[in-house]
């Protein structure tokens, strides 16, 4: 089995370094990130279930919004926005 290797990504124009395999929620959270949106009445809203049904972790990666956090795995270079 070979050594995990880190990622580097950016929240919110911070860098962050993860180790390889780490879901963008995890990463947000390592950021220091409390909220990774907010709902319609500016309520904070971060990971729930983290399994991808609540859709409370949504955030923007590299331009597309409405990701789900805890089901993308950070990719090198990955820009994400946590509003």
């Amino acid at each position: 089995m070979r050594p995990l290797s880190d990622v580097h990504i950016t929240v919110n124009g911070l860098p962050v370094r993860v180790p390889e395999g780490t879901v963008v929620a995890a990463a947000v959270a390592a950021a220091g990130v409390a909220a990774s949106r907010r709902s319609v009445r500016g309520e904070p809203r971060a990971a729930l279930c983290g399994m991808g049904i609540c859709f409370e972790c949504r955030v923007t990666i590299d331009g597309r919004p409405h990701r789900l956090a805890c089901q993308t795995p950070c990719r090198d270079g990955m820009v994400v926005v946590a509003r």
